[in-house]
């Protein structure tokens, strides 16, 4: 049997690098695309060659980790770095399937004479096609200490895992969650036109801004326009896509995940009962399961629910959130949770898209809001149910596990005018006097501050303002030029 030529696989890697041969002038994949607000903090990362670690770019299908990698080689070779020091490839492309990155990386250095501490940038896309990925790196980081080693990967948790376990000290995580609302809004440039910044109360406190709708109608257009496909950067820019996410999320994202990247990640032999098992889960996004339940519903046994649920947290599909009682009590046997899409667009390409009025639209407005703090992976956030009450979202603090502030999420203006609804709030706070207020109410339009009932303060903030908030103070922290913004209080709550 032919084994694949040496002189194939290097015209493979020149053709992968075209600014080997033009420099600087190239025109790179994807230089044009609008970035993620989190880039800059990104390429620091890249830049930062001190910290002799490798970058791990995880995250899930289809957010922009590869279009994050080229702007990055954009951006090194607009600073000045020349085109020969830097690789990118694919472990996707069949021609350098079951090569080991050594070798790889040994042609590279080969072709231009690199020695040993020169200062090199390595991009290693798609990083899981490659068995025991986390070893070959490992290696390459110890015996070139001096070459900055980039790679990206989709099954998140499963690459965190395998990094954590050999690459100890080798290996930095980095996390790319699909887009929040902000990053929605400012990529079709309706951001300004819908939202202003209401300007601080105390402007020589260091606080994360608040915002309000400068039109809530139209807010909320576009706020359901991200639950139906603005999660996904591509999805945004295409109009085909748009016309038809159902198709494009759901073959080249869900299916490829479900039937392909877990199937060989894990071994996965009855595709069909894990597909199974997604489609309930999906279809019940931001309600409470259980296993008993799920197992009856997807027909999968209880023991098996267990192991895909891991699956599918490791692929980023799903998030799993705990529940404590009225106390702020965890369960010793969790029997009950709620489960997130980590994409509310994924529910859309299921099962069609939603409008205004959905019945689907409360626990869809819950999944997009808790997908803004994927951005922010310290949060403790967990929801609390009683006999006689529920709280969509507690934080508890880290150390002491008690809670520190909580939100209820509704896409309705109900509560407001029947503050009867307000009861599991006014019930929870005295069980946790300390919890801070105003408590926070989410809403289809209205806005609200200081509205006491039963001596408890509440301040009502419309859902799609919330959300912007939330992912707009989330990503200012990442930013350069920002100061520190490191309460949790200080993003949760909007000014109105």
């Amino acid at each position: 049997m032919l084994e694949i030529a040496k002189e194939d696989i290097v015209a493979r890697l020149a053709f992968d690098n075209p600014w080997w041969d033009t420099g600087p002038a190239t025109k790179i994949a994807f230089q044009d695309t609008p970035r993620r607000t989190c880039f800059a903090s990104f390429f620091r990362t890249v830049l930062d060659t001190s910290v002799r670690r490798a970058i791990v770019l995880m995250g899930p299908r289809r957010v922009g980790k590869t279009v994050m990698v080229y702007q990055a080689i954009r951006g090194l070779l607009d600073g000045g770095t020349p085109a020969n020091r830097i690789l990118y490839l694919s472990l996707e492309t069949p021609i350098y399937t079951g090569l080991p990155l050594a070798r790889l990386l040994g042609f590279f250095l080969e072709t231009f004479g690199h020695r040993r501490e020169s200062p090199l940038h390595i991009f290693f896309d798609e990083i899981q096609y490659l068995r025991d990925w986390e070893v070959h790196l490992k290696s390459l980081v110890d015996s070139y200490p001096d070459y900055k080693f980039v790679v990206t990967g989709s099954a998140a948790a499963a690459l965190r895992l395998k990094s954590t376990e050999s690459g100890a000290g080798r290996f930095s995580d980095y996390v790319l969650p699909p887009l929040t609302f902000a990053e929605y809004l400012m990529f079709i440039k309706r951001d300004s036109e819908l939202v202003e910044v209401v300007p601080a109360s105390h402007p020589n406190r260091d606080d994360a801004p608040g915002y309000r709708a400068k039109d809530i109608v139209g807010l909320n257009g576009e706020f359901v326009n991200y639950l139906n496909f603005g999660g996904y950067p591509e999805a945004v820019f295409s109009a085909t896509i748009r016309g038809d996410p159902g198709q494009y999320i759901k073959s080249d994202i869900i299916d490829k995940v479900l039937l392909r990247d877990l199937p060989s990640l894990y071994g996965i032999n009855d595709i069909q009962e894990l597909n199974r098992l997604f489609t309930t889960l999906a279809y019940n996004t931001g309600n409470e399961v259980s296993l008993e339940g799920l197992s009856q519903s997807s027909g999968v046994a209880k023991n098996t629910i267990k192991r895909y649920l891991e699956y599918l947290e490791a692929a980023f599909l799903i998030r799993r959130v705990e529940r404590i009682d009225q106390n702020a009590k965890r369960f010793k046997r969790a029997l009950y949770f709620k489960v997130y899409l980590t994409n509310p667009s994924m529910r859309a390409a299921l099962f069609g898209q939603i409008g205004a009025d959905s019945e689907a639209m409360g626990p869809l407005t819950e999944t997009a809001i808790y997908s803004q703090w994927q951005q922010r992976q310290a949060n403790q956030l967990y929801y609390a149910r009683w006999n006689t009450g529920e709280i969509d979202i507690v934080s508890l603090a880290s150390a002491e596990q008690k809670p520190q502030w909580v939100v209820e999420v509704k896409w309705t203006d109900r509560p407001f005018k029947a503050r009867g609804e307000l009861d599991n709030c006014v019930e929870f706070v005295s069980k946790n006097p300390q919890i801070e207020q105003p408590i926070v109410i989410t809403t289809r339009t209205v806005a609200a501050d200081s509205v006491e009932y039963r001596g408890v303060q509440f301040t009502f903030v419309p859902s799609s303002v919330y959300a912007y908030t939330l992912g707009s103070n989330i990503l200012r922290c990442m930013e350069p030029s920002a100061a520190p913004v490191t309460a949790d209080q200080r993003m949760r709550l909007p000014r109105t």
